[in-house]
């Protein structure tokens, strides 16, 4: 590892998704940084299979994958329940993590483990949030400076999809696990994104209801957010929409001073997204608009930033920890106002 550009031995654990990560990094960017060494998981006919597809060396038990000394790093992609305490037992074998939203269910393990891992010299990634801010959050922010566009007021997000899924005995059935699913499987991408342009959330409420699932847990859901700045943001989530857009994320965020929407309109699944502000001339009081189109998008995995991050031993800073357990506050409040019905106020222990 004396270039930077050297690869690094990736370790993936956990394979119902990870064979999905495995397929994205070898076709896509962190090709260029990393390659799939090997692999675990519980179902060891899982295991054998990916070893076998791609050209990986197979472990029966994590703590064999741990001690292996030609893997570097871990991509974890279990469950989130429980995470943190395999991260603890990663970064205590001395590798880095790689690991996908939600980080964890309980926001003090989260900080916690994240907290070991920089004392412990290791670096510990997420997807979302990322440890950079991705193209459209620059851009809002931006523009927020340019045009001087003051106190955030509100925001309202959607994230819809077509799915009819059959339950399977997995964690996506379990509520405990998997709470008011549509916001925490494909929703918890915005609230991430509204942590960092909102900061801390104060209280949540949700609705939410089963439509066209066959699984126990929800398919269709809103949660309303309540800022401690005041700032107040609706996200809808579905999986119950089949209009030939899939993912669709529509955002409008509204300033003291100007609006901003992120792709509102409808567009092609890949293509750019758009963004429109509108404020207006202090002078004149004229409208004033302007567009631009961005690529990326918020969940995508920073494979260069992870390399480089673990080659330079450049650990977490206090706002990214904070970023992290932030949205893990939110997604906790979101669970128990699920079950009681009524609005539950955020946990301020972090």
């Amino acid at each position: 590892m004396e270039r930077q550009m050297d690869k690094i031995n990736l370790g993936i654990v956990g394979l119902r998704f990870g064979s999905t990560m495995i397929e994205q990094l070898m076709q896509g960017e962190g090709s260029r940084f990393f390659r799939v060494h090997s692999v675990y998981d519980l179902d060891q006919a899982k295991t054998g299979v990916c070893a076998a597809n791609y050209g990986a060396k197979p472990h029966d038990s994590l703590d064999s994958l741990l001690a292996d000394p030609d893997v570097q790093a871990i991509g974890l992609f279990t469950p989130p329940a429980g995470r943190a305490e395999l991260i603890g037992r990663i970064i205590g074998s001395g590798k880095d993590v790689m690991t996908t939203k939600p980080f964890e269910m309980d926001p003090c393990k989260a900080r916690n483990i994240l907290e070991k891992a920089n004392e412990l010299k290791r670096v510990v990634h997420l997807n979302s949030p990322g440890p950079l801010k991705d193209n459209k959050l620059r851009q809002i922010e931006a523009w927020r400076e340019r045009f001087d566009l003051g106190i955030p007021v509100g925001c309202r997000a959607d994230i819809w999809v077509n799915y009819r899924e059959q339950a399977d005995g997995g964690w996506y059935d379990d509520p405990e696990k998997c709470p008011v699913a549509p916001i925490f499987r494909l929703g918890i991408y915005i609230i991430n994104d509204m942590v960092r342009l909102f900061g801390p959330a104060r209280q949540v409420a949700v609705m939410s209801s089963r439509l066209l699932t066959g699984r126990p847990t929800v398919d269709n859901a809103q949660v309303s957010i309540q800022f401690r700045n005041g700032a107040i943001a609706g996200i809808f989530g579905s999986f119950c929409v089949d209009d030939s857009q899939r993912y669709k994320e529509p955002m409008t965020i509204n300033f003291e001073r100007g609006t901003i929407y992120s792709s509102v309109m409808p567009q092609e699944e890949g293509e750019p997204g758009k963004l429109l502000l509108v404020t207006k001339d202090r002078a004149t009081g004229e409208r004033v608009t302007e567009e631009t189109y961005v690529t990326g998008g918020s969940g995508e995995y920073q494979w260069e930033e992870w390399h480089g991050s673990i080659i330079e031993r450049r650990l977490n800073d206090e706002a990214y920890i904070r970023d992290i357990v932030e949205g893990i506050n939110i997604i906790e409040a979101m669970r128990k106002s699920d079950k009681t019905g009524a609005t539950q106020k955020v946990g301020e222990n972090v």
